[in-house]
C-alpha cells in the first residue's frame, strides 16, 4: 500500500505568540514543529505500512525551515519526502496550498492520502478536502478510527453529538483527529536513518505551475491577540450573599448571563 501524508510545519502550541511591527505573527525565536494533528496522520500511515507493506511518502509546502519537519517525519519512519519550495511563491491561502499539493500528490503512486483534520495555527480544515476535490477523490474528515480491507476503507467519523461509520472505496483522502492512535517518538536509529532517506525538492515549474497561475482568494488583513486574563476575585460574605453578587457580576460585568 502506498500512502501519502500531507504535513505542515506550525508554531509549537506551547510557544508564546507575539506580533511584529507589521501586525503579523513573529516566528523569531519560537519553536517550529510538525503540526500535531499531522503527526497522528503520519503514525496512522506507519501502522498501515507495518500491517500491509508498501511505502509512506510525506509531502509538505514551505520554506527552508520546513526541512526540519520533513526530517522529523522521516525519523518517525516515513520512507521518502517531497518538499515543495519556491522563492517565487508569495502569500498563499488554503485554495493555493490545495492546488499545489494536488499537483505534487498527482505525480505519486498512492492508495491512500492522509492528513490531520486541521492545522493548529490557522485551523481552517480546508486544505485536504479541497485537494481531494481537485484530485477527483472521495474524502472523509475527522476520522477517529480507520480500517482497511482490500480496496475498502471503513472510517469512524466524529460528528456533533456522536460518531458516524462511513465506507469509501480507495483511493481516498482521510483526515484524522487526535486520539486515533498514540504517536511514536523517533528513535536514535530513526533519526540517523532520516538523514539518508530521499528528500526531493521541487519548484512550481516542476509541477507545471507558476506564481501568476495561483490567484489569492482569501487574505488575512491583520491579527489581534486575545485580551489578557484578569486576576480572580474572592467574594466575601455568606454563601447566599456571595452567590447573589456572583450572579450580578456575571450579568452586569462579564455579560455572560
Amino acid at each position: 500500500m502506498n500512502i501519502v501524508v500531507c504535513v505542515k510545519q506550525t508554531i509549537d502550541t506551547e510557544a508564546k505568540i507575539v506580533l511584529n511591527s507589521d501586525g503579523k505573527v513573529d516566528t523569531n525565536g519560537v519553536t517550529l514543529v510538525i503540526n500535531p494533528l499531522d503527526e497522528y496522520a503520519i503514525e496512522e500511515a506507519l501502522r498501515m505500512k507495518e500491517k500491509f507493506g508498501g511505502e509512506v511518502t510525506v509531502v509538505t509546502l514551505g520554506g527552508e525551515e520546513a526541512t526540519a519537519a520533513i526530517r522529523g517525519a522521516l525519523a518517525m519512519g516515513a520512507d521518502q519526502a517531497i518538499h515543495i519550495k519556491d522563492p517565487a511563491l508569495g502569500e498563499v491561502d488554503e485554495g493555493i496550498v490545495a492546488a499545489i499539493l494536488a499537483k505534487a500528490v498527482g505525480t505519486l503512486p498512492y492508495d491512500l492520502i492522509l492528513a490531520g483534520v486541521m492545522d493548529t495555527d490557522i485551523g481552517s480544515a480546508q486544505v485536504a478536502v479541497r485537494m481531494a476535490e481537485r484530485l477527483g477523490l472521495p474524502s472523509i474528515s475527522s476520522v477517529t478510527k480507520l480500517d482497511i480491507n482490500g480496496s475498502q476503507a471503513t472510517a469512524l467519523r466524529v460528528i456533533d453529538g456522536g460518531l458516524a461509520t462511513l465506507e469509501v472505496t480507495l483511493p481516498a483522502v482521510i483526515t484524522v483527529v487526535q486520539g486515533i492512535n498514540e504517536v511514536r517518538y523517533p528513535s536514535v536509529a530513526g533519526i540517523m536513518k532520516a538523514k539518508k532517506k530521499p528528500l526531493t525538492t521541487v519548484k512550481l515549474r516542476d509541477l507545471g505551475l507558476s506564481a501568476p497561475d495561483l490567484a489569492l482568494q482569501a487574505k488575512v488583513t491583520h491579527y489581534t491577540l486575545p485580551a489578557p486574563r484578569k486576576g480572580g476575585r474572592i467574594l466575601p460574605g455568606e454563601a447566599a450573599e456571595s452567590t447573589r453578587e456572583l450572579a450580578r457580576l456575571l450579568r452586569e460585568e462579564a455579560k455572560v448571563l
